[in-house]
């Protein structure tokens, strides 16, 4: 919950300041007693999609509402990868403040080990052979992790990240999405499906003695066909 005070500009104070410097009309003494002020009314406190749709400005500096997790059941993990950090970390705050325009309850950026490459190669085949140089390459990593959201939810953030993906930062999207109760047995259903014939008792009875006989047969051929 976020509740803001309105803030004037100095532009505009002194405005004020300027058309106000005339006289005040009199007022008298008992007209100042009578006189009272309007009762304040207490400010409630804003929801997250009142203040979504707000303009306010400068609020993107601000980091976003953190939203609860009722069921802490992990639906999504994003990767991002820069070799720019600035552009990384920035990147990252746009992704938590979509979260929290959704609603989808997110982590804040979590800093993983940056990976480091180096190389060593000559300056020069004649002259400088014996002089080497040094590149290192450092790729800078963040992960956001988010829980109990709808896969459509989920899967609108992503496509949202995407289409305002920033030049530099590379991302990695791991979902994982739940089956409905009773899918084991679903699955047991269709595979006893598959394996069940459709042909009846007789069918089958009868496929099975023209099986036995053909055996029968290959094996009295066999036997007349060895010398005695």
């Amino acid at each position: 919950m976020l509740v803001r005070p309105t803030r004037l500009c100095l532009p505009v104070l002194a405005r004020c300041t300027r058309f106000s410097t005339g006289n005040p009309p009199h007022v008298s003494a008992s007209e100042k007693t009578s006189i009272k002020p309007p009762p304040e009314q207490p400010r409630s406190a804003l929801t997250e999609p009142e203040l979504a749709s707000m303009v306010i400005r400068g609020r993107g500096i601000y980091p976003p509402m953190t939203l609860p997790r009722p069921h802490n059941i992990p639906v999504a993990s994003l990767h991002f990868r820069s070799h720019h950090p600035f552009l990384l970390d920035m990147f990252a705050h746009f992704a938590e403040h979509a979260a929290s325009a959704l609603g989808i309850p997110a982590s804040r950026p979590v800093h993983l080990p940056t990976q480091r490459s180096m190389w060593t190669v000559i300056r020069g085949p004649f002259v400088h052979k014996k002089s080497q140089e040094n590149f290192e390459r450092r790729v800078h990593k963040r992960a956001i992790k988010a829980w109990d959201a709808d896969p459509e939810i989920v899967n609108m953030w992503v496509k949202y990240l995407r289409k305002h993906m920033m030049p530099g930062v590379g991302m990695r999207v791991t979902k994982w999405e739940r089956a409905p109760v009773g899918i084991g047995q679903q699955v047991f259903q269709r595979g006893m499906d598959k394996l069940r014939l459709d042909t009846d008792a007789a069918k089958v009875q009868a496929l099975a003695d023209k099986i036995v006989q053909q055996e029968l047969l290959a094996d009295d051929s066999e036997v007349a066909d060895k010398p005695s």
